[in-house]
């Protein structure tokens, strides 16, 4: 893994005072990508529900990723899997998508 995307999301303040503050959360991929020399190629921040994938910061991650002229495979790294997603079925579509870009 030489690169990656960073991925953060809040849904609710009880999220943000429990430890998974936007800034907390990249912190901690931040370190993550410094000690295992992953390049940070961009970091997306979302406020917003993880029930689908119609997110605002997530439609732009994905236009990046799709337009890329270097189509090396990249990575999104997030803190844990429900900062991803909260729906299975739809996770694995998004995975499927993404594997296809």
């Amino acid at each position: 893994m030489n690169s990656a995307y960073l991925y953060v999301r809040v849904s609710t303040d009880e999220q943000r005072k429990k430890g998974y503050s936007l800034p907390e959360q990249e912190e901690r991929l931040l370190r993550h990508c410094e000690m295992n020399n992953i390049v940070v190629r961009g970091i997306y921040r979302e406020d917003y529900s993880a029930k689908n994938f119609k997110r605002p910061a997530w439609q732009k991650l994905l236009a990046v990723l799709k337009a890329r002229k270097n189509k090396q495979a990249e990575n999104v790294l997030f803190i844990k899997w429900d900062r991803f997603s909260r729906n299975i079925e739809y996770a694995y579509q998004m995975l499927g998508l993404l594997r296809s870009f």
